[in-house]
């Protein structure tokens, strides 16, 4: 009887624990609760989200064949299935790119029409992860978790990366805080529910395919294994709320994604062997993609997402010690809201962990529901709340990121990152003023085409045919291929807009040839 007792005296959800005290005067806040603060952090996020890639190129973490597909959509009208640069079958499902060739219908620029959605969806997970902890926890949990969230070495430089991977994080902490919220209000799951749950998952599937399973599915399985254990051993009444919304959401949203899967099998050549096997499939293997030991994403997290991950590890061992390191007694006392953020998380670390391919951008979908476990501990922890050392954490976070990425933004002008991105422009400008024809002829850097806002690359020998016929005024070549084109040139000169080798950067040098 005492177990039964025990529990049912207990409350789901004691908002009199979980709210902190209202401060009666300005005095008597602390930093974490003063709105100076707040709009002082705030901005600083923003300015990082907004500058961390500066200066802006793609020529790195696969930028280039991101932005070439939704190039490619606007140019050739490709709207389900794309190439890459060099026309390879583009692996990634067509939904971020659908966005970003709506964004340049509306603002004319390439540069922020591929950069511009993964801002937004930064600045969207910042400000729900706000609202929401305000809503349960109060003002100091809140900027705690949006600290975290934006105060980071991951965030910042995924806001405007050309890639989907932030997208994808919206659409996983969406889905995952539709859950959080069903069971931290302790409300039943209505068909409205379900079927936004869908659309997200949907969302997610046309983003980068089933990886969406990886980061919630596992979760959703230890979440309700737990609540049936609990259920069998303790013999307490458990709530009717659960975590699962029911088995349509996930079938129909795969239903969606396989049917475009399907279109591609049977109407692209070659899309059956680059995503099914080489990107899907070879994830799972050791030959194809490059494998990371199992601890991969656990080192990373603890460095990339400091100083929070090792508040997040303190803030748990002390929850434990005031519980007399009685493991079994926490689990089985904690909230359903924390069990499944605990779920959530380490079903995803899991997951990913196990599959040998790696890579630390595809682990970020777990930053979110991190910062809000940080908010759950924050607002439990007592007076801990009140000390100095969360708010030198915070201190701390905003000199961490902050340095860093001035300090990448600096060296990045300091080594002309940008110098191929750079040169593109200047040929754009050149053609435009003399009316060129120009082409580009084939080069290992696949940025180089969206520089010069050309689909596709020429070969040597077709470049010469058409140089010689008179049907193009300039070329674009590497400094390889131009000292054997230009014997075969009629009338050929090299002007002085050119590139030169950057080892350092490994990007080859380019030159201009013109008549």
């Amino acid at each position: 009887m005492t177990p039964h007792k025990r529990h049912s005296q207990q409350p789901e959800n004691p908002p009199a624990k979980s709210a902190p005290a209202r401060p009666d005067s300005a005095s008597s806040r602390t930093l974490l609760e003063d709105r100076h603060a707040l709009w002082i952090v705030a901005g600083l996020i923003l300015l990082l989200f907004a500058t961390a890639n500066l200066p802006w190129q793609l020529d790195d973490y696969d930028q280039a064949k991101q932005a070439f597909t939704s190039f490619q959509m606007v140019r050739e009208g490709r709207w389900l299935y794309q190439q890459t640069p060099h026309a390879h079958v583009a692996t990634k499902p067509p939904f971020a790119a659908w966005i970003s060739a709506a964004l340049f219908e509306v603002t004319r620029s390439w540069e922020i029409a591929w950069r511009l959605p993964s801002f937004i969806a930064a600045v969207a997970i910042a400000a729900l992860l706000f609202r929401v902890t305000t809503s349960a926890f109060g003002a100091a949990p809140a900027l705690v978790a949006f600290s975290a969230f934006g105060l980071n070495l991951l965030s910042p430089r995924l806001a405007t990366l050309v890639r989907t991977d932030m997208l994808l994080a919206l659409a996983v902490f969406l889905a995952g805080l539709l859950i959080w919220q069903k069971l931290h209000e302790q409300k039943a799951w209505k068909p409205r529910d379900r079927i936004s749950l869908f659309l997200l998952l949907t969302a997610a599937m046309l983003i980068k395919g089933p990886i969406v399973y990886a980061f919630l599915l596992p979760g959703l399985a230890l979440f309700e294994w737990r609540r049936v254990w609990n259920a069998a051993h303790d013999r307490v009444s458990q709530s009717a709320v659960t975590a699962w919304p029911g088995w349509w959401p996930w079938i129909a949203s795969l239903g969606v994604f396989l049917l475009w899967v399907a279109g591609g099998i049977f109407f692209v050549p070659g899309f059956f062997d680059e995503v099914v096997l080489r990107e899907f499939l070879g994830r799972f293997g050791e030959t194809v993609h490059r494998p990371q030991p199992l601890y991969f994403y656990w080192t990373h997290l603890l460095h990339k997402f400091a100083p929070w991950s090792v508040l997040l590890v303190a803030m748990a061992c002390l929850d434990l010690r005031a519980r007399n390191w009685r493991l079994r007694l926490a689990l089985r006392q904690m909230q359903p809201g924390t069990c499944w953020l605990l779920c959530w998380i380490a079903g995803g670390l899991v997951v990913m962990s196990l599959v040998p391919s790696k890579r630390v951008d595809r682990i970020f979908p777990v930053v979110p529901p991190l910062c809000l476990l940080l908010a759950t501990l924050t607002s439990r922890a007592g007076p801990l709340r009140g000390t100095c050392f969360l708010e030198a954490a915070l201190v701390f976070a905003i000199f961490f990121a902050g340095g860093y990425t001035t300090w990448k933004i600096v060296s990045g002008y300091r080594q002309q990152r940008d110098a191929l991105a750079v040169f593109g422009r200047a040929i754009r400008t050149e053609a435009e003023m003399h009316r060129w024809r120009y082409e580009v002829v084939s080069a290992r850097d696949e940025g180089l085409l969206l520089y010069l806002r050309k689909t596709h690359f020429i070969e040597p020998n077709r470049a010469v045919a058409e140089w010689n016929a008179g049907k193009l005024d300039a070329l674009v070549a590497s400094s390889e291929k131009a000292s054997t084109l230009m014997p075969r040139l009629t009338g050929a000169v090299v002007a002085r807009l050119k590139l030169p080798d950057r080892q350092d950067q490994q990007v080859a040098g380019y030159v201009l040839i013109r008549r």
